[in-house]
């Protein structure tokens, strides 16, 4: 879940905000950002929509882009 700080960022959301749109606590939202937990599979289609991406995107390895 590397990309998804970048996304939420993008769309202006805090974790607070993304973690109630989600339905999940901000604690959780901050452990998918650090790679200590993940989401199950079953839940990325409404984090992709809630983030308007797909889920490739969500899934995507954004430290790509740096190197």
């Amino acid at each position: 879940m590397n990309n998804l700080k970048v996304l939420r960022e993008k769309n202006g959301l805090t974790q607070t905000e993304f973690a109630q749109a989600a339905g999940v606590s901000q604690q959780c939202v901050a452990k998918w950002e650090t790679g200590k937990a993940m989401p199950k599979a079953s839940r990325l289609p409404e984090l992709a929509k809630t983030l308007n991406c797909s889920i490739e995107e969500l899934l995507e390895d954004d430290t790509k882009e740096a190197i």
